[in-house]
């Protein structure tokens, strides 16, 4: 038998541990990262409309936890002062604000309306890079990636790994809309303000539009055009820039 390569010993241990968190709650997984990756680990949070529900479980587990929020200077207002009602209700105290690198903003996107010409630039600039560049200190980053959210996310796993061999951790993957729902009922969380007006899933306010009754969820996210994905996570196992959400 052939010894396993470093790829190949990695794939093993990972599909132990998804053996492991098999049928294991959020919070579990939650706990399970934290310990297996102490000092490690981050959260990704976009401060959407689901994204309270990591938040709480972070906040009840380790509230100084590294939170990354990719502040890509073209978000709503709303989602703005609701990172921070949120932050400061839950007593988060390790959020990191991620900016794009201004040089490159200036080069490539001077007038601000790149979204329009090339979406996928766009969004690699203002979100893959400087993610890219804040998880080079981490082993493991926390998502809040659900299968029902779109067609490249129905096989995803609790945990995956990115092109850099860090460990991706999907607490949430199994949870559909009602689940989210019920938990921030039963906790009491605030809801981002944007939902009452009929944005169920919020990214930046250029390429999100309100959502009409009957329509899918993720609808009003770069309407119109042929793409789902702001290009942050893997498709078999490279980032890409999809061209057909919420980190959390």
């Amino acid at each position: 038998m052939r010894p396993e390569n470093g790829f190949e010993r990695a794939e093993t241990r990972l599909a132990a541990l998804n053996r492991r968190l098999d049928g294991a709650t959020p919070q579990e997984v939650l706990a399970e990262a934290a310990d297996r990756f102490a000092g490690q680990l981050a959260l990704v949070s976009s401060f959407g409309a689901e994204s309270v529900v990591l938040l709480h479980m972070v906040a009840e587990l380790d509230p100084g936890l590294p939170v990354l929020f990719l502040e890509t200077e073209m978000l709503f207002p709303e989602t703005l002062a609701y990172q921070r009602e949120v932050a400061d209700l839950l007593g988060l105290t390790g959020v990191r604000l991620l900016h794009p690198d201004t040089e490159a903003i200036e080069l490539h996107d001077p007038a601000g309306d790149l979204h329009r010409s090339d979406p996928d630039l766009c969004c690699h600039l203002r979100k893959t890079e400087p993610l890219e560049s804040a998880l080079a200190g981490f082993g493991a980053w926390v998502t809040g990636r659900k299968r029902h959210q779109t067609r490249e996310r129905q096989a995803m796993h609790v945990c995956e790994t990115d092109e850099a061999g860090r460990v991706k951790i999907n607490p949430l993957h199994g949870w559909g809309r009602e689940d989210v729902a019920a938990y921030i009922d039963r906790h009491d969380l605030p809801r981002h303000p944007l939902v009452s007006r009929g944005y169920p899933s919020i990214g930046c306010a250029p390429c999100t539009s309100r959502v009409a009754p009957g329509e899918d969820p993720r609808a009003g996210r770069w309407r119109g055009q042929d793409k789902q994905e702001c290009g942050i996570h893997l498709v078999n196992g490279r980032f890409v820039r999809m061209g057909a959400e919420d980190v959390a």
